[in-house]
């Protein structure tokens, strides 16, 4: 290939090529089979500017948009010769957020249930709901236990719960069996989430008739039986049953039912759901796409506030994780003397402010390049106030539309962003880059050589101008240049942005010098500029969007088969304007998201 021949078989020739890559056999034929993880290190390391190097020749971006365009498209009709295929059957417990959210939903108490559970370590695409991670180990047993045995209290000591739960108890026609028999066919259905045998039930009514004839009090027996569901696997995991036919087979109803759910809500299935899914109908292409409308629903009142919705946790879940806000008050804390307005009630405001406005985006059917740039976000009132936004406001974010002179939009005018891509005492542009390329662009640089002397820090680095002089010091070192290159102009051109993300036009009595040069040349200066950039770029963010919200719906890491559901939708999304609905429909109605793989012959043996 030429592009190959003149840009990179220079440093990637023979057994001793740069980095331990060899690319001269490739100028004649790509033999994209054969060398998958070879070619996406290059079409990373292409998209990122990393390759090829300053020093050497540069392509124009026409000829490095031609060159990944055309190796992407032989990757994929290399891996989607025989189209996208389903994954395996879902087996992994409930995450600490699914679980809170499933006893609210189950009981129907407004109480965190899961406030005493470990926190879940991320898997698969960076998410905490990946099977890879979510087994149980002997610490969760006790905890379960705890967990479910408060929430029961909650529930029996709260009338509209406790009617919820009793649909009926003992009187003078009604035996306490025959009362604890109707409960738990009522309960154990939506507590297993699927429909019970006659056998499942027995089990249960035998747990009531030994606690009832040890305990002797109703209320006591039927809250023991309860919590034994509650604590069984049939209730803290998410099973599908394993196919063992030699095809792919679609997912049961019911599984359909908890796959929506979680997706969409991070909880249970509600009635309706459960309802359908008993009926049969939730492989029908048009009951889906009601479903999916219905469940993203969320009501925006008059004066701007949006109410709250279930969808919300899922917003909540999937952003915090993907933008890394999480880290707002765990990780990153801010220096006091440095930010000392920094409280509860603005914290809360910067955590909040990328959910509802995912939510916003969701409900309202709105294009997702509005995370690139928007003219509307929600804030509370502490984060009006950092943003000098005017206006009324409470503590509870609304709907706020934007003017140019309040410097925001999108997701890199947001204080969170700004703050997690900071440090706690001073703005990193290092730091602001890698998130871009990381979270917004989908190429994460490198990791940097192990022998490369951290930036020395004193007060001066407080100082534009003199972090700026610093960080080119830095790229001198050619190791470290190839990647500052790409990531520090990215950074500089939100400076003005101060580490809990409010405008400055100075710092330490020196002005700030927003300006970058990209590799190949390109410049810019500031925030709207680099937003410009960001959205001639729409179709590589979407991409890498697509893949992040499809491996948080399926629960796992993606395969390489799952690119071709990911270049799928992302042709939806560019043809439907980008909109929120079609990337959400899309996956559901994708052959991963609803179908299982046939089993593995060998295995079973």
């Amino acid at each position: 290939m030429k592009f190959i021949g003149t840009y990179c078989v220079d440093c990637h020739y023979g057994d001793d090529g740069e980095g331990g890559m060899r690319l001269d056999p490739f100028e004649t034929s790509l033999q994209v089979a054969d060398n998958l993880s070879t070619w996406k290190q290059v079409i990373a390391r292409t998209e990122n500017f990393s390759m090829p190097p300053r020093e050497a020749d540069v392509p124009s971006e026409e000829e490095r948009q031609a060159f990944l365009e055309a190796i992407r498209s032989r990757i994929l009709l290399t891996i989607c010769e025989n189209g996208a295929q389903p994954g395996p059957p879902q087996l992994r417990r409930l995450n600490r957020t699914e679980y809170g959210n499933t006893i609210r939903d189950l009981l129907g108490i407004h109480v965190n249930a899961a406030h005493a559970l470990p926190a879940d370590g991320a898997g698969g695409e960076g998410f905490d709901n990946a099977s890879e991670t979510l087994f149980i180990s002997p610490i969760y047993a006790e905890k379960y236990i705890e967990a479910a045995a408060e929430a029961l209290s909650h529930a029996f000591n709260d009338p509209q719960s406790r009617k919820r739960l009793l649909v009926v108890e003992p009187n003078e026609d009604r035996s306490p069996e025959q009362a604890a028999k109707s409960i738990l066919e009522k309960f154990l259905p939506r507590a297993f989430r699927r429909a019970v045998d006659p056998s499942e039930v027995a089990e249960y009514m035998t747990v009531f008739e030994t606690a009832y004839q040890s305990d002797g009090t109703f209320d006591s027996a039927i809250e023991m039986t309860l919590q034994a569901a509650m604590v069984s696997p049939k209730f803290l995991m998410i099973y599908e049953t394993p196919n063992t036919g030699s095809e792919s087979v679609l997912v049961s109803q019911y599984e359909m039912a908890s796959r929506l759910s979680y997706f969409l809500w991070a909880s249970m299935p509600d009635d309706q759901l459960m309802k359908l899914a008993g009926e049969g109908r939730l492989h029908e292409p048009k009951v889906l796409e009601k479903q999916v409308e219905r469940m993203l629903e969320s009501r925006l009142s008059r004066d701007g506030l949006r109410r709250s919705a279930k969808v919300r946790e899922f917003a909540a879940s999937f952003m915090e994780q993907w933008l890394g806000t999480r880290a707002l008050g765990r990780e990153f804390i801010p220096d006091p003397e440095v930010a000392p307005r920094y409280d509860s009630e603005l914290e809360g405001g910067m955590k909040y402010e990328p959910v509802f406005f995912f939510e916003d985006i969701l409900a309202e059917n709105k294009s997702i390049l509005n995370f690139i740039d928007s003219d509307f976000t929600y804030v509370n009132r502490s984060l009006a106030s950092h943003y000098k936004i005017r206006g009324s406001f409470r503590e509870q974010p609304k709907l706020t539309k934007l003017e140019k002179e309040h410097h925001r939009g999108g997701l890199l005018g947001m204080a969170a962003v700004l703050a997690v891509s900071s440090h706690p005492y001073r703005t990193s542009p290092v730091l602001r880059g890698k998130w871009i390329l990381e979270t917004i662009l989908g190429t994460p640089p490198p990791p940097p050589p192990p022998d490369v002397p951290e930036l020395e820090e004193d007060e001066s680095a407080n100082v534009p101008s003199s972090l700026r002089e610093k960080l080119e010091l830095h790229r001198e070192n050619a190791a470290c240049a190839t990647c500052h290159d790409m990531i520090d102009p990215l950074g500089f051109g939100l400076e003005k942005y101060d580490l809990l993300g409010r405008w400055r036009t100075d710092a330490g009595g020196q002005p700030i010098d927003t300006r970058g040069e990209l590799p190949g040349g390109r410049t810019f200066e500031g925030h709207e500029e680099l937003k410009m950039i960001l959205m001639e770029r729409k179709d590589q963010f979407t991409r890498h969007f697509v893949s992040k919200v499809l491996g948080y719906a399926l629960s796992r890491g993606l395969t390489e088969e799952d690119n071709c559901v990911v270049e799928e939708v992302t042709e939806k999304l560019v043809a439907d304007d980008y909109r929120s609905h079609t990337l959400i429909k899309e996956i559901v109605m994708s052959v991963p998201f609803r179908y299982k793989q046939a089993s593995d012959p060998a295995l079973s043996e």
